[in-house]
């Protein structure tokens, strides 16, 4: 390897760093130039505060009492529809058992007043067409796209899918997040629709409604059972329709089970929120509204396909009923206090670094900046383009992170001291250092991100904020010490000051007791200061300046030097014993 090489390589990581801290300025700067981003990252309720409304709940047909369990999946409901991305801060609950309250970090949009107050859709639709993921496909001429030739007669009739319907089909993307959005208008309950399935990725055009979701009496789970009676290994979901949903679903199934296993129309479509949440097919004619939907369930996913069938059907909206602007619960001291505490800890881990590594602490304090300002960045970018607001718990998980990713520092430089110890050059030491010191980073940073991911999915409200920030602080870490602490070192290694090892470097051979290089078994070492050295005139050692260094020397003599040791030892010895012959003679 050309001893340049290092240095080139460095060099080109380096510059690569630079490229991806350009793309993200220019991506925010782009964004607050053309859109509605900012340099400023977006601050939760917490610490902005934002709009709190009040809903009340609305039964369609009136005169029925929400129970309270009703009432809870409501909220969930509103949580999946407001907070989507699972990290927007917002503050949903339930007061008095019988409103919802919704706390939204700013000013809501018109799109999610729409949202949070329209009832969920639970329907039952009939499968016109259907294709499998992915939706890349080859649209049909003009020429060759389906036009109805007569009025359709049933809900499966093909009469229903129009060219435009056709074209909508094949644009759609099932796989684009954005497809997935409830809509903020429920579909027409008379007309066709195209919808897709996010656990599969499929797509379809479903015909009008066949039975609303109303129709449901109830729904449950459990092991699915044979014609004999006995119990399946197998996890199935059972429905209980009311008296018009008994009507309604035998004369679907009797449509459906006629066009046989291999015909799409044969399926028919479980819809809530304009989403395919299943679509199971029809094995035969159910007449006594009690369909049983099996397939490859687990007992989690049964009961979650329970849940959403029992309540997603909830004929409930919500009125509201008020609507006002709150202050920040925390507001803009608890920031400030917030923001010093990560200042002082910033201070204090600089100070170590310096007092510890002397100079080679500046690495630890440019490379806490570069970590600093790309999660800055990413964290501005993330709250334009995915609604993330940095609540106080957040910016807890970014203090903490100035620890964890000092420790990476650490263990770097503490690898490439060990390494001098062992007598190699500084160039060598900081190359040996770097592959023993990334795995130990890797693993660490690992282990990092796993608790936040695991921490992100199992917790709630705030909660999550920690974890998301300390998650994306471990992944701004690695991309520091990778990408610019290990290619700094390698160029520092090269410099009189830091490569010659001065007092001041943090790494000077006379301060960490170099031992010298093993250098083979026939050939001497030079004499060093840390290894101490023996004396001509009585081959005594001379007292080196630390005791566990001179040890450490000798542990580590070649076999020329054990036996030139050995021989001073022995002749020494022989010297002591001769003089008393000769005064006798």
């Amino acid at each position: 390897m050309s001893p340049h090489s290092p240095v080139k390589a460095a060099r080109r990581t380096l510059i690569w760093l630079g490229v991806i801290f350009a793309a993200l300025a220019l991506t925010l700067g782009g964004g607050t130039m053309w859109g509605n981003a900012s340099w400023a990252p977006k601050l939760a309720l917490d610490l902005e505060g934002g709009t709190q409304m009040i809903l009340a709940p609305k039964v369609q047909g009136g005169g029925e009492e929400i129970t309270q369990e009703q009432l809870d999946q409501a909220v969930s409901i509103i949580r999946q529809r407001v907070d989507g991305s699972g990290v927007s801060e917002a503050e949903i609950t339930t007061q008095s058992g019988r409103n919802v309250v919704v706390s939204l970090p700013g000013i809501p949009d018109s799109e999610t007043r729409d949202l949070i107050q329209a009832s969920a859709q639970m329907e039952f639709r009939p499968v016109l067409m259907r294709a499998p993921a992915p939706a890349a496909e080859t649209p049909t001429p003009e020429d060759q796209l389906m036009t109805p030739t007569a009025e359709p007669t049933n809900g499966s009739d093909l009469n229903w899918v129009t060219p435009e319907l056709q074209k909508k089909f094949e644009s759609l993307d099932c796989t684009d997040p954005k497809a997935l959005e409830p809509a903020a208008e429920p579909a027409d309950p008379d007309k066709p629709m195209v919808s897709c399935e996010p656990d599969t990725g499929s797509k379809y055009i479903l015909g009008p409604v066949a039975v609303p979701g109303t129709a449901i009496e109830t729904a449950g789970f459990g092991l699915q059972t044979n014609s004999q009676g006995q119990t399946l290994n197998e996890w199935a979901v059972n429905i209980d329709f009311n008296g018009e949903g008994t009507d309604k679903f035998k004369e679907v199934t009797e449509r459906l089970y006629a066009f046989g296993q291999m015909d799409p129309r044969n399926q028919f479509a479980i819809v809530l929120d304009g989403t395919v949440i299943s679509a199971p097919t029809t094995n035969a004619v159910i007449p006594d509204g009690k369909p049983s939907i099996s397939g490859s369930f687990t007992e989690e996913s049964a009961a979650a396909l329970a849940e959403q069938l029992k309540y997603g059907a909830l004929p409930i909206s919500f009125e509201i009923q008020s609507e006002q602007q709150i202050s920040a619960t925390l507001g803009a001291d608890q920031l400030r206090l917030g923001l010093i505490s990560g200042v002082i800890g910033l201070l204090l881990v600089a100070v170590y670094s310096m007092f510890q590594y002397r100079m080679l602490g500046l690495v630890t304090i440019a490379s806490l900046v570069v970590a600093g300002v790309l999660t800055y960045l990413s964290i501005a970018i993330l709250g334009w383009t995915q609604n993330y607001r940095l609540s106080l718990a957040g910016v807890a998980g970014l203090i903490v992170a100035i620890g964890q990713t000092a420790d990476s520092f650490i263990v770097y430089f503490e690898r490439i001291r060990d390494e001098l110890r062992d007598g190699r050059g500084m160039v060598s030491a900081v190359e040996n250092g770097w592959r023993r010191a990334k795995q130990t980073v890797l693993a660490s940073k690992a282990v990092n991100l796993l608790a936040a991911v695991v921490l992100f999915f199992v917790a709630v409200g705030s909660v999550r904020g920690f974890a998301f920030t300390l998650g994306l602080t471990a992944i701004a870490d690695l991309i520091v010490v990778f990408l610019f602490t290990h290619p700094v070192m390698q160029l520092l290694a090269k410099t009189k000051f830091f490569g010659g090892g001065h007092r001041w470097s943090g790494l000077d051979p006379r301060l960490l007791d170099v031992v010298p290089l093993y250098r083979g078994a026939g050939r001497l070492r030079e004499p060093s200061a840390a290894a101490g050295q023996a004396d001509a005139a009585d081959a005594k050692p001379v007292r080196t300046r630390n005791k566990s260094a001179s040890k450490e020397a000798e542990r580590r003599m070649t076999i020329a030097e054990r036996r030139k040791a050995e021989g001073a030892e022995r002749n020494v010895y022989a010297g002591s014993n001769s003089a008393p012959k000769e005064e006798n003679k």
